[in-house]
């Protein structure tokens, strides 16, 4: 066992043509040169060769000369080769060979830091998202074969370069994260990321990508310090502190509700999934359309009151579990700070539970008065699930979602995370 990856994912089988969604559709597939060489190699001579050269394109945004493609899609944006039955035709006829690595893959992401192999689901899998979400034990790291990655050749590297304190010391800041957000105790989800970003913004003076803080004979100072902070951040009375001065602050919903439905309002179009778009329609519809915040903050706020009782620990397992996820999966050192990467998480889940509780099952609770019975659970699982993955699929990965985040969290440090605020208190 040279690999870790969360229970849950050695739990995932593909569901294929019982599932309710394709990862067929609405994704980007990427096709490297090797792969693009590949696939052209297992097709050669059969009828499929010419639906190839046909249906993989060279990749115009990677700009001139570009050596990799993409695979074009059809009018529905489905994957041209997926056939009637929501299967892939390629693999159906050539095996798993023949597939581009993201094909291969999907819904696994594999990264390796240093020698060590982490392999990490997408919740823009339906299966991976009921998995991850629903069960207490999903998150727990567990050894497994490299294997589970299917091609761990193609693992990403991260670190690596003992000079790089950002990528040096990443692991152990990600640790301090998760280790917040899954402390035992009644601390809502909304403090535990409050309590990211506070941490976040005590380390932005000396911890950045490109940071000088750790060279020569400031290294042991810099890196005394950030161990002091780490294990500050990762007591439990800090976090219950934290708790107490979150909880003390007043903030108007209004501009929260207008930033949520205007990050999903703008993902409408260029979106062609129907499940998706069904549910952007329902969800609007439930906020009154969304074009008066305050009335959508008004209606959130009573839905939330409304469902709390009963099924508010559960609410707040989906979130843990999703932001751990994040954690786990999308490595911060991709962005230059960590107050970058701590407000777009954010961003992310305030669109999530402003999603959640437009969606309609969650709607037909809180007026039913269902309290805390399996059968509201069991529905409110299933809205989550789908309202997870959707917004995984459709609206996490966009370039206008990070566009957004970028313009939205200011210039910066205290800025930054008072702006964060305003996504929090919603939550």
């Amino acid at each position: 066992m040279t690999a870790t990856a969360p229970r849950y994912l050695t739990r995932f089988r593909c569901l294929a043509d019982t599932c309710e969604d394709t990862c067929c559709s609405g994704l980007v597939v990427p096709v490297g040169k090797a792969c693009w060489q590949r696939l052209r190699d297992a097709v050669a001579g059969s009828p499929d060769a010419a639906r190839v050269e046909a249906f993989v394109q060279p990749d115009e945004g990677s700009g001139p000369g570009a050596e990799d493609a993409v695979i074009a899609k059809g009018a529905d944006g489905h994957c041209a080769f997926l056939d009637a039955r929501k299967l892939c035709s390629l693999h159906g006829a050539h095996g798993e060979r023949a597939l581009p690595d993201v094909c291969a893959t999907f819904p696994r992401a594999a990264t390796r830091w240093g020698e060590r192999l982490e392999v990490v689901g997408s919740l823009a899998c339906p299966e991976v998202a009921r998995l991850c979400l629903l069960a207490e034990d999903s998150l727990e790291r567990v050894p497994v074969s490299e294997d589970v990655a299917v091609r761990p050749g193609s693992a990403r590297r991260v670190g690596g370069d003992a000079e790089d304190a950002w990528t040096r010391h990443a692991e152990a800041v990600r640790a301090t994260a998760v280790t917040v957000l899954q402390q035992p105790g009644a601390v809502s989800f909304a403090s535990r990321m409050f309590a990211m970003g506070q941490l976040a913004l005590r380390l932005d003076g000396f911890y950045f990508r490109g940071t000088e803080a750790f060279s020569g004979d400031a290294r042991a100072g810099a890196e005394a310090t950030l161990q002091d902070v780490l294990r500050s951040f990762a007591a439990p009375e800090t976090l219950a502190a934290i708790q107490e001065s979150f909880s003390a602050l007043v903030l108007p919903g209004g501009p929260w509700a207008g930033i949520c439905a205007s990050v999903v309002r703008a993902r409408q179009a260029p979106v062609r999934g129907e499940r998706f778009n069904a549910l952007v329609s329902a969800v609007l519809a439930s906020y009154g359309g969304g074009e008066a915040p305050d009335e959508a903050w008004r209606l959130f706020a009573e839905r939330r009151e409304r469902l709390a009782p009963g099924l508010n620990a559960r609410v707040e397992q989906y979130f843990r579990h999703h932001a751990v996820n994040h954690w786990l999966r999308h490595p911060f050192t991709d962005l230059p700070r960590l107050l970058d990467y701590v407000f777009l998480l954010t961003l992310r889940s305030a669109v999530l539970r402003w999603t959640l509780f437009g969606h309609p099952t969650v709607v037909a609770l809180c007026e039913g008065g269902v309290e805390g019975t399996a059968e509201a659970q069991a529905r409110l699982d299933a809205a989550a699930v789908e309202c997870f993955q959707l917004i995984a699929k459709h609206v996490e990965v966009s370039p206008e979602l990070h566009t957004l985040a970028r313009g939205l969290a200011g210039s910066g440090g205290s800025e930054t995370l008072g702006r964060m605020l305003v996504l929090l208190k919603g939550m």
